[in-house]
């Protein structure tokens, strides 16, 4: 359920981007300089339909009408995610997702999860850093189902000592398997730590053990009562559905929920770094050196934030981008590399991802990886180079439309994130915006040294008979 730390391959907002090609011919010869530079219009941009409403108690409700399929889905996102953690207890809004799978009022111990799937559907939740989201996808005559479901665990949920434990416990395990003793579990925390120097970003979305363990009861319905309330929360639904109905519907199952005070805002703000900073790490589980270059970036949806996502593609994306042919191809020192810039509300992270080839240095790759840093500061990017960029967001976000969940996610997201689901179909022109020189620009802004944070991780061989660091805490 936890989210991955790094979202270039499944971070939504690469899924998203749609951009018209760039034009395939050349213009004429005679043509002036001004008119060649200008590409021609390109396949129209797919526009999602929705129309958004309020409820007395803040809910706000997105209704997205498709019919190609007897199938709907049901986003609910609430504005609560690890950046509204404080310390000391950390880990909190994942705890609290894996407690609204443990029964409501109306409905008993698992049988959410049940109800779903015995009638046709799928259904599970996610937790970042920005937010906390549940969706299901059912059958079209089911729509009551979906929304009753959601009403009484966001009104009743049940919170008590025996399941604070079992999934207090569950949430550790889920921390042993997927941080403590997994390959580079240590390298994603150390990022955030090391990077950020706020707290909203600083720890892990899946907390530490010791603020797990130390979480009460009084603790969770706390947490419960200040972030799972209507007017913290965004309901879309996609799908086969009527929306003058749904809407009735919808009114029926939440609008009687009680509003509750609306959440103390989050500080993001980051001072600003003046040197390099470093960390070296020895890995049990890693079997290959790996190497983690992050810059501090402004948040998603600005102007040099697209522009950020353009250079990633450009730099870092794909077999075909400048650093996998420089590293992997040509000098043969990584087996792996990818990077670009992740999205977050708050100050966001570009990053470098290198599996160094046993036998090569980290200090070989960092010299090759920040002479292409310098060519992007130097040199205008080609054509051809951005005519890949906008032809793999296009076929991506043809692909993330597709499902009707996908679309809910999607504007629940853009509501929660920037009050503004529109951005569903506007994301492409602000990328489509973005210049040679807008690429150049942020290169030299925010790829520089000082503002640079690197983590190198080496394999660790345990000794005879030795317990891998970070087993069984």
């Amino acid at each position: 359920m936890l989210r991955l730390r790094f979202l270039l391959a499944a971070l939504l907002c690469v899924a998203l981007v749609s951009v018209p090609a760039l034009a395939q011919t050349a213009a004429p010869a005679k043509a002036p300089a001004k008119a060649a530079a200008k590409a021609p219009a390109g396949p129209k941009p797919i526009t999602i339909a929705f129309t958004e409403h309020k409820l007395k108690n803040g809910l706000r409700v997105i209704l997205s009408e498709d019919h190609s399929a007897p199938t709907y889905s049901i986003d609910v996102c609430y504005n609560a995610g690890s950046r509204d953690e404080r310390q000391g207890r950390t880990g909190f809004a994942h705890l609290f997702e894996h407690m609204m799978f443990q029964g409501s009022e109306n409905v008993g111990k698992g049988e959410h999860m049940l109800l779903v799937q015995n009638n046709g559907g799928g259904m599970n939740g996610t937790t970042n850093n920005d937010r906390t989201t549940y969706f299901q996808t059912l059958p079209a005559n089911q729509l009551d189902l979906g929304l009753f479901i959601e009403a009484d665990r966001m009104r009743s949920l049940v919170i008590n000592q025996a399941n604070l434990d079992n999934q207090r416990n569950a949430v550790q395990e889920e921390r042993r398997i997927g941080i403590d003793n997994a390959p580079y579990g240590k390298t994603y925390e150390a990022i955030d730590e090391t990077a950020y120097d706020n707290f909203a970003y600083k720890h892990s979305v899946i907390g530490s053990m010791a603020d797990l363990s130390a979480a009460t009861v009084e603790d969770v319905a706390g947490f419960f009562k200040t972030y799972y309330a209507p007017n913290n929360a965004v309901l879309t639904l996609v799908g086969d559905f009527n929306s003058t109905e749904a809407l009735a519907k919808v009114r029926k199952y939440f609008e009687s929920i009680p509003s509750q005070a609306p959440p103390p805002p989050v500080d993001m703000t980051e001072p600003e770094q003046t040197a390099e900073r470093r960390k070296s790490l020895e890995d049990a589980f890693a079997r290959q050196p790996r190497l983690d270059i992050v810059y501090k970036v402004p948040a998603g949806n600005t102007a040099d934030w697209y522009a950020l996502s353009v250079l990633g593609r450009v730099l870092a994306t794909g077999q075909s981008s400048r650093l996998y042919q420089k590293l992997v191809k040509e000098k043969e020192v990584a087996t792996a590399g990818f990077g670009g810039v992740d999205e977050r509300r708050g100050p966001s992270l570009f990053q470098f991802v290198v599996s160094v080839r046993p036998g090569k240095s980290f200090e070989e790759v960092e010299k090759l990886i920040y002479e292409e840093v310098e060519r992007m500061k130097n040199e205008p990017v080609a054509d051809w180079e951005l005519e890949k960029v906008y032809a793999g967001l296009r076929r991506a976000r043809a692909q993330s439309l597709q499902s009707t969940l996908s679309r809910s996610i999607q504007l629940s997201n853009f509501a929660i994130f920037y009050n503004d689901p529109g951005l569903i179909n506007t994301f492409e022109a602000k990328m489509h915006k973005v210049t040679k020189a807008d690429i150049q620009r942020v290169a030299r802004t925010y790829l520089k040294d000082t503002n640079r944070t690197v983590i190198a991780t080496s394999p660790k061989a345990a000794g005879p008979g030795a317990r891998p660091t970070g087993a069984g805490q």
